[in-house]
C-alpha cells in the first residue's frame, strides 16, 4: 500500500439531522434574550388549506418545533375550498397581528387559488419562508433579506463541511424561485464562482465535472451521476424523490437527485445523504428566520451564531 494511499480518506457524510438539532438548540437558547428585551416571545403563524397529508405532516413537525424552541406557534386550518379573498384576508390579519413576526403558507394550495398572489400578500418582514419578491430581490443586490430555508440550511452544511467558500467553483442543478435561484446568489455572496445549470443545459456532466460544490436540486431520481462528479467535490443533494417499490416491497425508496453510491466510488469529499441531509434543515432554519424576524422587527440587532 502506497503512501498515497494510506492517506485517502473515506468520503464524509454530512449528517443534516445533527447539525439541524445543535441548530434548533442554538436558536432556543437565544430565544430568552428576546423574550427580555422585547417582553414577549417569537409568534410564528403556520397557514394550511385543506388536508394534503403530507402537508399535514410537515405543519405538525413545524409545530412541534416552534413550541420546542420557545416561541409561540399559531395554527391555522382552512377547508380545501375556502376562497382566495377569504384566506388573503386571514393574511392581512396576520400582518397586522403584533403577536405575529412569522407567516408560513404552506405550500402547494388547492388549484383554484393563485400561490404567487398569496404570497405577495405578506408583509416581507414577516416571510418567513424567503418567498416574496421584495426579499428575492434584496438577496440578489446583497441587502438583508429572509432566506428560502433549504438553500440557507445547503450553506450552512457547506460552510461546516468547508469552512471559508471564497474563490470555489460552484455549480447549482436546478434553477426554481425556491431553491435553484436563491442558492446561487447565496454561494455568490460567499465569493463562489457560480454557474446555475439545468435540466437543458448543454454537455451538463462535463459543466458539473469541473466543479469543487455542486448544489443538486432539479427534482429528477439520481440524475447526477457519479462519473459527472470530480475527486474531492463536496456534494449537496436537495432532492428527495420515492422510486417504485421493487418487487415484493409495500414502498418505494427514497433518493435523491444525485445517484449516491457512485458518488461516494467517484471519491466525493462529501455528500448529504437522502434522507437525513438537508431536509432536517429546512425546519431548524425556518426557527431560526422567525428568532432573527422576530428580532428585527424589534429593531434588535440579529442573535450571534445564527
Amino acid at each position: 500500500m502506497t503512501a498515497q494511499t494510506q492517506a485517502k480518506k473515506s468520503p464524509q457524510i454530512i449528517d443534516g439531522k445533527a447539525f439541524a438539532a445543535e441548530l434548533r438548540q442554538r436558536v432556543a437558547d437565544a430565544v430568552p434574550a428576546f423574550q427580555q428585551a422585547a417582553g414577549r416571545s417569537p409568534g410564528l403563524a403556520v397557514v394550511l388549506v385543506g388536508e394534503d397529508p403530507a402537508s399535514q405532516v410537515y405543519v405538525r413537525s413545524k409545530h412541534k418545533a416552534t413550541i420546542a424552541a420557545g416561541m409561540e406557534s399559531f395554527e391555522h386550518r382552512l377547508d380545501t375550498n375556502v376562497s382566495q379573498d377569504d384566506l388573503l384576508t386571514l393574511i392581512d390579519q396576520l400582518n397586522t397581528d403584533d403577536a405575529v413576526d412569522g407567516i408560513l403558507v404552506q405550500l402547494p394550495l388547492p388549484d383554484h387559488m393563485d400561490d404567487k398572489a398569496v404570497i405577495a400578500a405578506i408583509d416581507p418582514a414577516k416571510d418567513v419562508d424567503g418567498f416574496h419578491v421584495v426579499n428575492a430581490g434584496r438577496l440578489a443586490v446583497g441587502e438583508e433579506a429572509m432566506v428560502p430555508c433549504t438553500p440557507l440550511g445547503s450553506l450552512m452544511l457547506l460552510k461546516h463541511a468547508l469552512g471559508d467558500l471564497s474563490g470555489m467553483d460552484a455549480v447549482v442543478v436546478g434553477r426554481s424561485n425556491i431553491v435553484g435561484k436563491p442558492m446561487a446568489q447565496l454561494l455568490l455572496r460567499e465569493n463562489c464562482t457560480v454557474t446555475l445549470a439545468h435540466s437543458r443545459t448543454r454537455n451538463l456532466a462535463d459543466v458539473v465535472r469541473r466543479a469543487d460544490i455542486v448544489v443538486a436540486a432539479v427534482g429528477r431520481a439520481e440524475m447526477v451521476r457519479g462519473d459527472w462528479l470530480k475527486s474531492g467535490a463536496v456534494v449537496i443533494d436537495v432532492g428527495i424523490n420515492r422510486l417504485p417499490p421493487a418487487e415484493g416491497a409495500e414502498k418505494g425508496r427514497l433518493v435523491g437527485d444525485v445517484a449516491t453510491d457512485e458518488a461516494l466510488r467517484a471519491d466525493v469529499a462529501a455528500i448529504t445523504p437522502v434522507p437525513g441531509g438537508v431536509g432536517p434543515m429546512t425546519i431548524a432554519c425556518l426557527m431560526r428566520n422567525t428568532l432573527v424576524a422576530a428580532c428585527r422587527r424589534a429593531g434588535l440587532a440579529d442573535p450571534e451564531g445564527l
